[in-house]
């Protein structure tokens, strides 16, 4: 791999950690480039500001958990909408337990004000959600979701697992924490149709 390349990836991953641990506000590119092993200017050779290189991780982010939606559509279960979702639960979960970073920068963080996201990244996160989105539309036309406005109950659902995610990424809760089932079932009966 070219120098250059490792030299992103390590500034990827610094800012990832920074980002994640003390926020987007708080990190400086000097911290940044510190916990990279790099000169302060470097940064600058590979991302056009603090903001761009937030909005580069965000929609890096938003790609894998797009890629965990269209997973879990293709998923084993054939067309059970719980399944579907289940599996997606449950690969979030594990993305939880293995890139906390990640997890949390997608799902948790609160970037600060609107303009810190770039039309991109709003638009990545867009289509996480139209993914989550159709998957609940699925299990609605199926008659195994409630009545109801599809993003609200996607809303939902996402809420809940949110909860998960939390607790795993703050290490409170490990992967096979009794509450992982628990909560994992109680975003399904959110939304669920009347039996």
């Amino acid at each position: 791999m070219p120098a250059a390349d490792l030299t992103r990836q390590r500034l990827v991953h610094a800012a990832l950690e920074l980002f994640s641990t003390r926020g987007y506000a708080a990190t400086t590119t000097a911290e940044i480039a510190r916990k990279a092993g790099v000169a302060e200017g470097t940064i600058y050779r590979h991302f056009q500001s603090k903001q761009h290189l937030l909005n580069e991780l965000y929609r890096g982010a938003a790609r894998w958990a797009l890629r965990l939606v269209r997973e879990a559509e293709g998923a084993a279960g054939g067309s059970d909408p719980r399944e579907k979702l289940r599996h997606l639960a449950q690969a979030l979960v594990q993305g939880a337990t293995r890139e906390r970073a990640v997890v949390q920068l997608f799902f948790l963080e609160r970037h600060g004000p609107p303009p810190l996201l770039e039309p991109q990244s709003k638009d990545a996160a867009q289509e996480f959600r139209v993914g989550l989105e159709a998957l609940v539309a699925q299990g609605k036309a199926a008659g195994a979701v409630r009545p109801g406005a599809v993003e609200v109950l996607a809303a939902v659902w996402l809420a809940v697992v949110s909860l998960v995610l939390d607790r795993i990424t703050s290490k409170e809760w490990s992967e096979g924490h009794p509450g992982v089932r628990l909560a994992i079932e109680a975003a399904w009966e959110a939304i669920a149709a009347a039996r």
